[in-house]
């Protein structure tokens, strides 16, 4: 499978967020190395894989409200 690599200013296009949200707030908090971007050559310019990164954006889940309970389980409510 073949994957679309893109730089920070790239991604920053597509997805309508600045370039500098997405070095510090996003990078190692909602997009990982290692499945949301590549270190190619163990040096430091970042390559973002756009195919992973749509993905992820299209499968957002809206926080859940719940209280862990003592037994192990969670309430709902």
């Amino acid at each position: 499978m073949s994957h679309t690599y893109l730089t920070t200013e790239e991604l920053s296009s597509l997805i309508k967020y600045d370039p500098r949200t997405i070095r510090e707030r996003l990078k190692d908090s909602v997009l990982l190395e290692g499945v949301h971007y590549i270190r190619p050559f163990g040096g430091r310019k970042i390559l973002y894989i756009w195919e992973r990164i749509e993905e992820d954006m299209g499968h957002a889940v809206a926080p859940v409200f719940s209280i862990p309970m003592a037994n192990g389980g969670v309430c709902h409510g």
